[in-house]
């Protein structure tokens, strides 16, 4: 029997629990398991819904529900059919679940990671550009993430900017914050964000006043801040001219004058 599961959301993890505990009472295998959300391109050969049956009991690891909540998030159009085969195989080899080194658990982690890191990228990398609206000043800001994170991301947002009226815009999916509720709506465009404010000369300002050119490490800065970043970032169009001028710039905080070092003069020997 082939059967479809549409959930409700790119990352419905709840919705592809409960799918997958009915999918499981039914003796549904993975390959017989379809897995949609909302956008999806419609299948040639449609399945049907997954048929009334008891749900299934399985004791599944803490740490493995936990990984799974992270890679529902993922890009991966395969994660959800993954995590069930992963589900599948795990009544017959309890330990499957706590095999790091298992191929499928390998690249569960790896989609973890990605996750994680995406997530480390929107709150280090969101920069709210402030607009009038009808209700009032608004701060607005564009990202694009990865992968599916903005729902489990916003209360990040909500505690740190719980003063302000907000909205993160992204390709993917769009937050609002009214300062009393958390509002989601779908995916907008980059023209839908104001492109700058008046606040921007002064960010870009105290950013150059706070840069310390001894700390400088452009590898290092450009794993944490890839350049993709760079467009959305208002200090992004100063960052070339510091990295160019550090060196000129830590020779003046030490005091040195560039100039090539002392030639070192051998001892003479004494006549006679």
């Amino acid at each position: 029997m082939r059967c479809s599961v549409t959930l409700d959301a790119p990352a419905d993890y709840g919705g592809w629990r409960r799918a997958a505990r009915d999918l499981l009472g039914a003796g549904i295998r993975p390959e017989e398991v379809s897995w949609h959300t909302p956008g999806d391109a419609p299948e040639l050969f449609a399945g049907t819904a997954p048929p009334a049956a008891r749900p299934a009991a399985l004791s599944v690891p803490r740490d493995f529900l936990e990984l799974a909540e992270l890679a529902v998030r993922h890009s991966d159009g395969e994660r959800f059919a993954l995590l069930y085969s992963l589900l599948w195989d795990g009544r017959r080899d309890p330990g499957l679940l706590r095999n790091p080194a298992e191929a499928r658990m390998v690249r569960l982690h790896a989609m973890a990671r990605a996750v994680r890191r995406d997530a480390h990228k929107m709150h280090a990398f969101v920069r709210f550009r402030e607009i009038d609206t009808p209700e009032g000043e608004r701060s607005v800001a564009w990202f694009e993430p990865e992968h599916h994170i903005v729902e489990a991301e916003a209360g990040f947002f909500q505690r740190r900017f719980a003063a302000l009226r907000w909205s993160i815009l992204t390709p993917r999916r769009c937050a609002h914050w009214d300062g009393e509720a958390l509002g989601f709506t779908d995916g907008a465009r980059r023209a839908d964000a104001p492109a700058g404010d008046a606040a921007e000369d002064l960010w870009r300002t105290y950013f150059a006043s706070i840069f310390n050119p001894a700390r400088l490490k452009p590898d290092a800065m450009r794993a944490e801040m890839p350049k993709k970043y760079w467009k959305n970032l208002p200090e992004a169009r100063i960052i070339p001219e510091l990295m160019q001028g550090a060196e000129g710039r830590l020779r003046a905080m030490l005091g040195q004058e560039a100039k090539p070092p002392a030639r070192r003069q051998k001892p003479g020997r004494d006549a006679g």
